[in-house]
């Protein structure tokens, strides 16, 4: 007597053999998931990368000092530590650079610290203005009207060998780390 053909269905659970069916399935199933995997990996690493890595920070040389006039602000540029190849000038930034002393400076950074709009200097009311949201900051950077939550980021500056540099960072919209 000829015995029917077990399907997966008909199988019982404890049976040790394994259909052509059931075989092929199995490797379908381990198959789409090392896919599914190794589709999502690159997906993972570019969610989870700000979180483990840190800023690039650089010192970039913006003039010498007898460039600048104490008490004087001016606007520097200088390109921005975290350029792709293929930036070109999206790749260059600014800040606010003012001598305070013989060899002592400030930089502010040039975005609004409310979403990033770029501030202007306005030397004769001695304010920076964001055109954006109305923010208005002091010349120390602290805010004097408007919705910033907190004053304008600072940058570290350094006098070497008679250059002035500052220490430069991504858009700084929240507090300086080094």
């Amino acid at each position: 007597m000829n015995k029917p053909l077990e399907t997966p269905a008909t199988q019982s659970p404890g049976d040790p053999e394994l259909s052509r069916r059931g075989f092929f399935e199995r490797i379908t199933i381990a198959a789409g998931t090392a896919i599914g995997a190794l589709v999502s990996l690159p997906v993972i690493g570019f969610v989870l990368a700000p979180l483990v890595r840190r800023p690039p920070y650089s010192w970039r040389p913006v003039g010498g000092v007898e460039s600048y006039r104490i008490g004087e602000t001016v606007k520097v540029t200088f390109t921005d530590p975290t350029p792709l190849p293929w930036s070109g000038i999206t790749g260059e930034t600014a800040a606010w650079l003012r001598r305070v002393g013989q060899n002592e400076f400030i930089a502010f950074s040039i975005n609004c610290r409310h979403l990033g709009c770029p501030v202007r200097w306005l030397q004769g009311a001695k304010l920076f203005m964001c055109p954006c949201h109305g923010g208005v900051y002091y010349e120390d950077g602290t805010v004097a009207a408007g919705p910033p939550p907190a004053p304008l980021a600072r940058y570290p500056v350094r006098v070497v060998n008679g250059q002035v540099e500052i220490l430069t960072s991504p858009i700084p919209l929240t507090t300086f780390k080094s």
